[in-house]
């Protein structure tokens, strides 16, 4: 039996996809968390069970199960290009991963990731296939979300450009990964190091939509940055910066893939390869690698993915195709868009209602 915990209730029917090789899914959610154990019993976990759970949630009755009986818990979380639209407006995720040694935005204990990039032998056909997936992605300007089209930036300056990507504050991987780090700290470091620079702002997309934690007066940006750049998509900031500057954001993944320097202020799992210019140091990431290397181990061996369309199971190289499908039909089709922004209004509206009703409780 399989029991997946700290899935919310509109995951359920989205992540069944990506675990359609498992006979029976139980999902544990009960009204009140404290009693996740004792469900998790009622309906039959034992020794000979599989555990899931998302993130970094913490169930530490479930854990200390798992350790006393040697069960191997598999964390699961969303994929590196996830879909059309944002997860915090509950869009269905098209990759996952899963982890059996921690999770990759954690680096205080090693993940399947990080195990893969240091261990791995990686051949010539490794290596051309991950050529091919960067080149694809960077022609086809995709990225984790997708939402925003891209556009030409015109930027008056002759100098040096630096990007400064804004994360949600609450994240999981600001609290791992940087040890609740700010996006107006980051803003600060970047102008420290970059005194010379015509820097860009982008916040991150699910704080500009007011689903997350992290927004900075626009004032108080313009004290270290040149100028905000919001709602227009990755590429078209990626493509006329020279260097960018992150916490632990995937856009610094991207921009490698891009051929930009990166700047790293946390502990990404791209951090420590002989890639980035990082202010932050893992001991045990002692290997240089390729940018080939840390796309093949990144994108092809650790994420799963199903199709947009078919919802099954598929290769990258299929997943790929489909999104930038669905990504042509949102960006041509007007009654497509309006029924994805009509979901999403509601979605935000229910989850301020959400949060409004906790804050009183």
């Amino acid at each position: 039996m399989n029991y997946f915990f700290g899935f919310s209730h509109w995951k359920h029917n989205f992540v069944k996809p990506f675990f359609d090789d498992l006979e029976t899914i139980i999902f544990i959610n009960p009204f009140f968390k404290k009693n996740y154990f004792q469900l998790a019993l009622k309906k039959g976990l034992d020794k000979n069970s599989t555990i899931y759970i998302w993130g970094k949630k913490s169930f530490p009755l479930i854990e200390e199960f798992a350790l006393k009986h040697n069960i191997e818990i598999k964390r699961v979380e969303d994929g590196f290009i996830r879909s059309i639209g944002l997860g915090s407006d509950l869009t269905q995720p098209y990759s996952l991963v899963v982890d059996t040694k921690g999770i990759y935005f954690d680096p205080k204990q090693e993940s399947d990731l990080e195990y893969i990039l240091h261990t791995r032998t990686f051949s010539r056909k490794d290596l051309e296939r991950a050529k091919k997936i960067k080149n694809y992605l960077v022609e086809k300007k995709l990225s984790k979300y997708n939402l925003y089209k891209n556009r030409k930036l015109k930027i008056k300056t002759d100098k040096r450009i630096s990007l400064v990507i804004g994360q949600v504050e609450d994240d999981a991987s600001i609290k791992y990964g940087t040890l609740g780090m700010t996006n107006l700290k980051l803003l600060q470091l970047a102008r420290e190091k970059s005194k010379d620079s015509y820097i860009i702002y982008k916040p991150h997309p699910d704080v500009l939509v007011g689903n997350r934690v992290g927004v900075i007066d626009e004032n108080d940006s313009l004290i270290y940055a040149d100028e905000v750049v919001t709602e227009v998509g990755l590429d078209s900031v990626l493509e006329i910066c020279d260097e960018v500057h992150t916490m632990t954001s995937l856009v610094g993944f991207e921009a490698l893939m891009r051929e930009k320097k990166v700047f790293t202020y946390g502990m990404p799992f791209y951090a420590g390869w002989g890639l980035t210019e990082d202010s932050v140091s893992l001991q045990r990431r002692d290997r240089e690698l390729s940018l080939e290397e840390l796309v093949f181990a990144t994108l092809i061996l650790y994420p799963k993915y199903i199709d947009p369309l078919s919802l099954k199971i598929c290769e990258i190289e299929q997943f790929l195709e489909s999104v930038e499908k669905e990504r042509d039909i949102y960006n041509s089709s007007f009654l497509y868009r309006v029924k994805i922004r009509v979901h999403n209004f509601f979605t935000r509206k229910s989850q301020l209602l959400l949060r409004i009703i906790t804050l009183k409780n």
